[in-house]
Order: C-alpha cells, then structure tokens, then sequence
C-alpha cells in the first residue's frame, strides 16, 4: 500500500470502488456530507493519482473498477470493507493521536474481490446467488444457490448469512470459502424477514464457574458488571453459538481449571434449539 496521500477521501473512494465494484460522486457527497461537486473533484483527484484504477460508465453513472486496479489507501483485506459496512466508522491516525493504544492483528481471510462485488450486489439488490463454495464436510468445491441478507462478524471471521437453496433453510457461509466467479440471478424469494432464527432475540444467562473461589468469584461479577451474581446477554437467536464461543464458555464440557473457563451458561437448555448440533 502506497504512502502517496493520507486523504479520508481517497481510502473511501478506492475502498467502495475496490470491494463493490464502483462508486461515484453521490456515494462520496453523501457519506461525508459534502456537496456534489466537491465529492466530483476528490474523484478526480484521486483517479489523477491512479489513473489506471477507475473508468467513468455513462450507463451505470459511476466509476468502474478497472482489471488491473491497484491499492494505494486501503490494505486489501476484505475485513476493512466489512468493518466500515458494520459501523460507518472512519479510520483516522489523527483523531487519538496522543494516546498510546494498539490493536490486535489477525490474519487475513483470503476473499476475492470479485466474489465479494457479487455478494454486494446479491445483498443490495435482492437477488439470488449461484456460487462455488467449499464446506468442512466437504472438501471439494461444489455450486449453491443462496439468497444473502447480511455479513455477520462472529469474533475471528465474517460470515455470510442467507439461505441456502441446496440445504433449504437459513444459514452461515464463510467468507473466504467462496470460490469462483459468482452469477447473479432473478429476484429473492427468501429474505431476511423469514430468516426465524435471525429475528428471534434470545437471552443468555451467565454466571461465574462455580469451581471459583467466593472472592475470584466477586471478582468476575465486577469484571462484568453483573447483577445479582448472573450476566445476561440478548441477542439474535442466530449468533447465540457466537457469543458462547467469544465468552470462551464451554457448554460440552468444563475447561480443566475455573480460570480458563471464568463462566458458565446456565439456561443451555432454552438456547438448544438455536445451538449448533
């Protein structure tokens, strides 16, 4: 990634062109609240910059990502794109800049750019999905139909939720599983008001191990500022497994000491019928 200008303006512009494929002068007015015209002279900055990355469409009002696009303001990994879709948050180095901080870096998922326009694109227009797409339980790359509704971040990676015409029912796709060139098809028939599990809010109740001394216990409890001795958490039926797992709690056994483990889930029974099987 080239050092050639800090400009906000740049890394959105290259960032949606990038990921979704193109952008244009609305886009950029809209997002930073800037009038049209001054959104048009950043574009054009930008595309003076890299000339070869982006070419104006008359048919499609926008500027195209060009195949030989190159990156200069963002850093190729999808999960910049996702995590400015998830919140809208710009990265600045200069907002906290007198205050020392770090952030932890994972390694990146691999996920083509043009897997991810085309995802875009089934999301954005409601449109069904032929896609390659491998499966732990099976290792071979094999075609789905799915109609997606929305990316999830579930702790160390993004998934895809949707449904899935070959399962027939809603479910979790990961990222950098997708393989190919996907085509989109006709209209969704299936869309996210009929996704059960993803409009069901479900309340998980924790508590400390009960292996804890009464002080380590205390201790926890204000770690999470718990009530009464029990943290409770709502959230989407479908992220229930999610949040279990970035509670690191275990619900098939205990971890071999309450230190590891910190807490339990005491109504797993209610949350079975969203758990994983």
């Amino acid at each position: 990634m080239d050092n050639l200008n800090g400009s906000i303006y740049f890394w959105f512009i290259e960032l949606l062109s990038y990921w979704q494929g193109q952008v244009n002068s609305s886009d950029v007015s809209k997002f930073f609240g800037i009038s049209n015209t001054q959104a048009k002279k950043h574009i054009s900055s930008y595309k003076l910059l890299c000339p070869n990355n982006l070419q104006y469409c008359n048919r499609q009002k926008s500027q195209i990502a060009q195949v030989d696009f190159q990156l200069h303001f963002i850093n190729g990994d999808a999960s910049e794109y996702l995590n400015w879709l998830n919140n809208h948050t710009l990265k600045s180095s200069n907002v906290y800049s007198a205050i020392t901080h770090a952030e932890l870096t994972l390694p990146p998922r691999n996920i083509s750019p043009i897997i991810m326009r085309s995802l875009v694109n089934a999301i954005k227009q409601s449109r069904r999905l032929d896609v390659e797409y491998i499966s732990l339980s099976n290792s071979v790359s094999e075609g789905r139909v799915i109609q997606p509704h929305t990316f999830v971040k579930t702790g160390l990676r993004w998934h895809l939720r949707g449904y899935c015409e070959y399962r027939s029912e809603y479910r979790d796709f990961v990222l950098s599983r997708f393989s190919g060139e996907p085509f989109l098809m006709d209209a969704a028939t299936q869309t996210i008001e009929g996704d059960l599990a993803w409009n069901t809010l479900v309340t998980l109740c924790f508590r400390p191990d009960p292996r804890l001394t009464e002080v380590q216990k205390r201790v926890i409890e204000r770690d999470y500022q718990m009530k009464n001795g029990e943290l409770k958490v709502t959230t989407k039926a479908a992220l229930a497994q999610y949040l279990i797992q970035e509670m690191q709690v275990r619900i098939d056994s205990l971890a071999k000491t309450p230190q590891q483990q910190q807490l339990v889930l005491v109504n797993e029974d209610d949350l079975k019928p969203w758990l994983f099987s």
